[in-house]
């Protein structure tokens, strides 16, 4: 799992390192729960610490990290997750200590979109708008998905040609629009400083959304949840170019938290995410924007453990 996660993120397939980390810590606390003879609720409960520890890692949020680890799990029949909450809370902080003191990382965000100043009750209603059309883009990224899992999976194709295939044309698309490659955490700071016209966002946004499906669907590992803050903000970029009075930063953020949450259907730990890596100091908009995408995501969920019989499996 990890040394294919790391061949994907490093030759350029547009997913993270999330997912398989996740898996792998999650994993092992279930192998440690295993050790200690623990059954249940204290099995699971070591199982959520666990991806905690990792999601912690990679984002450097310990309260995002450890919410985003019972609401990725969430589904209708599963409230017992949260019961979690504490021991993952506890993995996040000393997950965050350990990964600071390795690499003297510091609290400063990852993409820096602080430059917002609050101009009135109308910047909620802006906030829903953008997220409105984030959660578009949100289905529009798992119909994606899907007519490319079609595709693969319409002939018994061996997992190793599925893969030539796939980056091959992860190739085609990074040789005509580089800044595609890779899964999207510091590109979106080249996104931010650059000067792109409107037309080379807009096939910027849609050949992302394309390479993240075909990574996803063509047998390489990892995670989306970086790559669909990359297509946000792409997409507020191009909301600020076609209106230039709204506020950009607004527009960025809103964007980013409705595609997320529409498509993971996890509002709160978005919220709390973006708000710690982009250094947005306003809370309630990015809540707003997050929940307008979850409340506008498919009644299906895209996540498999979201399913009602996605439960953990021990």
């Amino acid at each position: 799992m990890i040394l294919s996660s790391l061949l994907c993120v490093a030759s350029g397939g547009s997913l993270g390192p999330e997912a398989p980390l996740v898996q792998v810590t999650g994993s092992t606390g279930t192998w440690l729960g295993k050790m200690f003879r623990l059954k249940g609720e204290e099995l699971r409960s070591l199982s959520i610490a666990g991806m905690a520890a990792g999601f912690t890692a990679l984002f450097g949020a310990p309260l995002g990290g450890s919410l985003f680890s019972l609401e990725i799990l969430h589904h209708e029949h599963a409230v017992e997750y949260y019961k979690a909450i504490i021991p993952a809370l506890v993995a996040s902080c000393f997950s965050y200590l350990v990964f600071a003191i390795i690499i003297h990382l510091g609290l400063a965000p990852i993409w820096d979109l602080s430059a917002y100043e609050y101009s009135g009750i109308f910047d909620f209603g802006y906030a829903i708008l953008f997220a409105i059309i984030g959660a578009g883009f949100g289905w529009a990224f798992i119909f994606s998905t899907k007519f490319f899992k079609s595709i693969f999976d319409k002939k018994p194709i061996p997992i190793y040609l599925k893969t030539l295939i796939g980056g091959f044309v992860l190739g085609i698309i990074a040789f005509y629009f580089p800044i595609t490659r890779y899964f999207g955490h510091q590109e979106i700071n080249e996104l931010l400083s650059g000067n792109f016209s409107i037309k080379l966002l807009f096939a910027i946004l849609i050949f992302k959304i394309i390479a993240i499906s075909i990574t996803v669907t063509s047998g390489w590992r990892g995670g989306f949840i970086i790559p669909l803050f990359f297509v946000g903000a792409t997409l507020g970029l191009i909301i600020h170019q076609l209106f230039p009075s709204i506020n950009l930063t607004l527009a960025i953020v809103s964007c980013m938290g409705a595609i997320n949450a529409c498509v993971t259907r996890t509002p709160m730990s978005t919220t709390i995410l973006l708000a710690t890596l982009t250094g947005f100091g306003h809370f309630i908009p990015i809540l707003f924007a997050s929940l307008t995408g979850y409340f506008l995501a498919p009644r299906i969920p895209f996540i498999s453990s979201q399913l009602e019989n996605g439960k953990i499996q021990h």
